[in-house]
């Protein structure tokens, strides 16, 4: 995979450096960097971040959302490789079978602490040396350790492939130590990226706005995201955002500023021209919902919301051939669900309609 026309989505803050940095290298080799899944979205990113600020069960889910949507997962390490921020993993030839049969890792287990670069090499085909880590990280596993203990311990002591030369040993499902001849220790050293710590406000900032949009309490959450918008100039998720809790609110003015932010931040962001496409609507800006709505559809031709967007759009104008145009082009997309009945009844409606007054 190559970064040139690719389009990221991070999950958590990467640990290597802030988001907006990493965005600036992205782009500098033709690519696009988001934060979380949108329309377009090639292949997902999880920053290691996760795993001091996020659940086991968070994360989980979060990598299984991507999987479910068919993205391929990234690790940090990967996408610092991509970048070239990172030199390239040395040559390997054992596959991910190989290592699921010498370990015995349950597979979930191996990904998970793959995407979280527990291994030398972020995916297959990996080494000998990671073959060694993976028996180790079993008996880990046996002993009680989760997963994510693991993926957090091991990068206290620097290149993962040390650990190959250390007795490891659980003290308890969240800690894990080194076992010598006299002692336990912590597994304690120099960071695995030689990079300085910067803390990124923004992710803390976001992370809190997601859990109060969740909990639909729109207008905290729409201060936590103007805030995130404000600390980091190019993140248009989180404009986003403040324009759909904006949008919930009923601040359909406000909430179209946002979206035209988020649009200029990241002209291929599918979604905000379909959302400030329905919310010109809303406030009866019929000609330039028109085109937004057909912006999104150009950018992706089986965005199937879009198109029926469009379909009602014409039939609230009473252009009801252009209506049927894309009744007819929603339902190539969609034949099964409610909106499809719907759309097939418009074009009935408009096949009457068009015929009585030939």
């Amino acid at each position: 995979m190559r970064a040139s026309g690719e389009s990221y989505g991070v999950i958590g803050a990467l640990q290597a450096f802030p988001l907006r940095l990493a965005t600036r290298r992205v782009q500098a080799l033709g690519g696009r960097l988001h934060r979380n899944i949108t329309r377009g979205t090639t292949a997902v990113v999880l920053g290691r971040t996760l795993l001091a600020r996020k659940s086991q069960d968070y994360i989980e889910q979060a990598a299984g959302k991507a999987r479910e949507n068919n993205v391929p997962l990234l690790s940090e390490n990967g996408f610092l490789r991509l970048l070239r921020s990172l030199p390239p993993v040395p040559t390997a030839n054992i596959t991910r079978q190989s290592m699921l049969d010498q370990s015995r890792l349950d597979g979930d287990v191996l990904d998970l602490l793959a995407l979280f670069d527990a291994f030398e090499h972020h995916a297959e085909p990996f080494s000998f040396r990671d073959v060694i880590l993976a028996k180790k990280y079993a008996g880990l596993v046996a002993s009680g350790a989760s997963w994510s203990a693991i993926a957090r311990s091991v990068h206290q002591i620097g290149p993962v492939g040390s650990l190959t030369a250390l007795t490891l040993q659980a003290d308890g499902p969240a800690r894990i130590v080194a076992k010598d001849a006299h002692s336990l220790a912590e597994l304690d050293g120099q960071r695995l990226l030689p990079l300085p710590e910067i803390a990124e406000d923004a992710e803390d900032y976001f992370g809190l706005a997601e859990t109060a949009e969740a909990a639909e309490l729109f207008a905290e959450a729409a201060t936590l995201y103007e805030h995130c918008s404000a600390i980091d100039p190019t993140d248009a998720v989180a404009a986003f955002n403040f324009g759909n809790c904006l949008r919930k609110l009923g601040h359909f003015n406000e909430a179209a500023t946002a979206y035209i932010t988020a649009i200029k931040r990241d002209p291929d962001f599918v979604e905000a021209w379909f959302n400030h496409g329905g919310v010109l609507r809303d406030m009866g800006r019929v000609a330039a919902a028109r085109e937004h709505l057909a912006k999104a559809v150009a950018l992706d031709p089986d965005y199937a919301d879009a198109v029926y967007n469009l379909a009602a759009l014409e039939y609230d104008a009473h252009d009801l051939a252009a209506a049927r145009q894309w009744w007819l082009r929603y339902l190539e997309l969609d034949s099964d669900s409610d909106w499809a009945r719907r759309a097939r009844a418009g074009v009935g409606l408009a096949n009457r309609t068009l015929n009585k007054a030939g």
